[in-house]
């Protein structure tokens, strides 16, 4: 765990909403002030130094620009976060694009928000690393970037990178970027002040809509599966899910199977395991906790769907996860697995990084 403050310069690249900056900021504000030490100093910028134009006539003032930030006197950059809820280049972006590679070079980790990774691999400080992109832009990305393993996950930490698609993701981001440094105690905490729900990890897949056609969606569908993010402690049957959706159980099924490839209990199940999951991960709750506030009646039952869904036991996918936080050697079903220090993220795990079966259907990643 570190020990040190940490010195985070969040470069916000416009266009920016207060949505997306206060995800990244009051985590951090909230890490100093439960822990009563100074974990992290923030020091916002933007390239120009100008303030922000937010929504609703409403102006944000940064700290100072991206050049007096990382001049040889200022504070050395520990982690470098770039947010922009678009990529919209000026006429000449090459000279922010130099000065963004070179602060992230030196930066210990440098970070992407939403489309602060497209301006984050536009100058080349992504090339051969594991990257989370927004789901809108993600195939134009994949294609422009063809350096950049690009996946659909909410986050993304590979090594001295980290990326997040944005949206609500950010949050679950940040915690689990607090909780490498200094544990999951404190994540619980901030969480708790913040009135954050179950965590989730970067093995979660974006909520992606579902759709039939171009701009489509399949109402029923959606309905369905929001009624299971709504019910994970007490879980609906197939029948019940299809009656109050207005459909059959067997068009229920028909539905599941053309758009999600799985039968609803089988992706409802996988949900659940995957919110359990998170929870076990970044959360101090202990496994009957856990099995109850995800709908299973006994812990065994739990274990065992557990066990057949990620290859080991809750127990021991929790050890396994604090020990590749701390860098020791975990021992899953097949034997030991060595694990870097810090790493996180499904690069480095073990015989426990299977995924849910299928994506949550969403707009919000």
């Amino acid at each position: 765990m570190r020990t040190s403050t940490t010195h985070v310069l969040i470069l916000a690249i416009p266009p920016i909403s207060i949505s997306s900056l206060a995800p990244l900021i009051d985590p951090l504000t909230l890490a100093n002030e439960i822990d009563g030490h100074a974990l992290y100093s923030v020091q916002t910028c933007t390239p120009d130094g100008r303030a922000l134009s937010l929504s609703a006539n409403a102006y944000y003032t940064p700290d100072t620009s991206l050049s007096e930030a990382t001049t040889p006197t200022a504070t050395p950059c520990d982690w470098l976060i770039v947010l922009s809820d678009r990529y919209a280049p000026p006429q000449n972006p090459q000279p922010l694009l130099a000065a963004l590679n070179q602060t992230a070079q030196r930066a210990k980790t440098t970070t992407g928000i939403h489309h602060g990774v497209w301006w984050l691999a536009q100058a080349g400080a992504l090339a051969g690393y594991r990257v989370s992109m927004n789901w809108q832009s993600y195939q134009q990305f994949a294609e422009q970037f063809d350096n950049v393993i690009v996946t659909q996950h909410i986050f993304e930490i590979d090594r001295d990178r980290a990326t997040c698609a944005g949206g609500q993701a950010t949050l679950d981001f940040m915690l689990a970027m607090i909780g490498r440094d200094h544990g999951p105690d404190l994540v619980e905490r901030i969480a708790d002040s913040l009135g954050a729900g179950a965590l989730r990890n970067g093995e979660e897949r974006q909520r992606i809509p579902f759709v039939t056609a171009p701009g489509e969606r399949h109402p029923r569908l959606n309905e369905a599966l929001q009624l299971m993010e709504a019910n994970v402690e007490e879980p609906l049957t197939s029948d019940d899910i299809a009656n109050l959706v207005g459909i059959s159980r067997r068009q229920l099924e028909r539905l599941f199977r053309q758009y999600l490839g799985s039968m609803p209990a089988k992706y409802y199940l996988g949900l659940r395991l995957a919110k359990a999951r998170a929870q076990l991960q970044r959360t101090s709750k202990s496994v009957v906790q856990i099995s109850l506030a995800c709908g299973f009646a006994s812990a065994a039952h739990f274990s065992n769907a557990y066990r057949d869904r990620f290859g080991v036991t809750p127990r021991e996918d929790r050890r396994n996860w604090i020990d590749r936080q701390t860098g020791a050697t975990s021992v899953g079903p097949t034997g030991p697995t060595a694990t870097g220090a810090g790493a996180t993220g499904p690069a480095a795990t073990g015989a426990g990084a299977a995924s849910p079966t299928a994506p949550h259907p969403d707009e919000s990643p």
